[in-house]
């Protein structure tokens, strides 16, 4: 299960209003029960979420819903930090280029992680041990290495080959890549009850895994269906993981000295 629910800011799919906080944390707790009726014993639950952002302070969504997950009888097994650089400016804090993903299984040292489909480049792929029993061996993993839990992917901005009209605050391709890889296997199914303009969809589909979700916006049904319509046809525009992340070359003016 792989989901990323809206936010308590009042957006157009929330139906434009904001709960108090222990109304959503409750009904956040519903759905999280829901979850962890019918997920499969080796399965994950992987919850995306931010800041909610009241009168200039915020309250950390995953926090507040953490021990939601604990009464269900999950186990966290990573606390992923998503950087991205781009998002609204603040004036009077720093300005929120973060958000979490709490992943999460059953307390079952069996759930399925495959770590080779998602390694990353090596830092010094060409450093060799110097000394012991492995003198002279090169001691990285020719593969790549684990691409840890700070992962630094684009946000779906209106540059992104994968944004749409509909939907506001799309999570990336790339995300779903990383997840879908590492912790499902071949046929397995992804669910997304808060399924958007269907990313999840897109990912589960693009990897040979089965795909459920839900969502109360028919506009976003819609949208999910045409891009799994454009990956049916291979015509899908998406950014795909380990892409180098666009650096801009402005020309920078040095003031003279005085």
């Amino acid at each position: 299960m792989l989901t990323s629910p809206p936010y308590n800011i009042g957006k157009a799919y929330e139906r434009h209003t904001k709960k108090s906080t222990a109304q959503y944390v409750a009904d956040q707790t519903e759905i999280i029960k829901l979850c962890a009726d019918v997920l499969d014993d080796r399965g994950s639950l992987c919850w995306q979420v931010g800041n909610y952002v009241v009168d200039g302070y915020i309250e950390p969504l995953d926090i507040l819903l953490y021990q939601a997950f604990i009464d269900a009888g999950f186990v966290l097994r990573n606390r992923v930090v998503w950087h991205f650089e781009h998002g609204l400016n603040r004036k009077r804090s720093l300005s929120g280029r973060y958000e979490t993903i709490l992943w999460f299984t059953r307390d079952n040292p069996y759930y399925t992680f495959n770590l080779d489909p998602i390694r990353v480049e090596q830092k010094y792929p060409a450093k060799k041990a110097y000394r012991g029993p492995r003198k002279g061996e090169y001691l990285s993993n020719p593969e790549g290495k684990n691409p840890g839990d700070v992962w630094i992917f684009p946000n779906v901005k209106q540059n992104h080959p994968e944004k749409t009209a509909d939907h506001p605050c799309q999570f990336p391709f790339e995300l779903v890549e990383r997840i879908v890889l590492a912790l499902t296997d071949p046929g397995d199914l992804v669910v997304d009850p808060f399924m958007g303009v269907g990313t999840t969809a897109l990912g589960a589909a693009f990897f040979g895994r089965r795909f459920a979700g839900a969502e109360i916006y028919r506009k976003y049904v819609k949208r999910a269906e045409l891009g799994l319509a454009a990956l049916k046809r291979g015509e899908l525009r998406v950014r795909r993981m380990n892409t180098p992340i666009y650096e801009p070359r402005g020309k920078l003016t040095i003031p003279p000295w005085k």
